[in-house]
């Protein structure tokens, strides 16, 4: 997966604009983030719930993981770009969508 096709794959949801947020591209819905990029790292955040979260998380915990502080603790994760397929992409990006609408 590259930076270009998790942009359109957010973009691609109903409603979803992106938008500068401290120098990253974010997508949201309603004015409210549901992912961002980390370009340099070829990450992308996504925000969950907790229980989502884990689901993803024990799918394979090299793909799916925390962010590493106290956003993570309330859902926000990474998404390891280079491992992951795009239809799980996809199923975490319609979640973390769904959460903001």
């Amino acid at each position: 997966m590259d930076i270009e096709t998790a942009r359109q794959l957010a973009l691609s949801l109903p409603g979803a604009s992106e938008q500068d947020h401290f120098g990253r591209p974010s997508f949201r819905f309603n004015n409210k983030i549901f992912a961002t990029l980390w370009i340099a790292q070829n990450l992308m955040m996504v925000k969950l719930n907790p229980v989502d979260q884990d689901v993803f998380h024990s799918f394979d915990p090299t793909v799916f993981y925390p962010v590493p502080n106290k956003w993570g603790l309330k859902g926000a994760t990474f998404v390891e770009l280079a491992k992951v397929r795009q239809d799980m992409l996809e199923d975490v990006l319609n979640i973390a969508h769904g959460m903001v609408k």
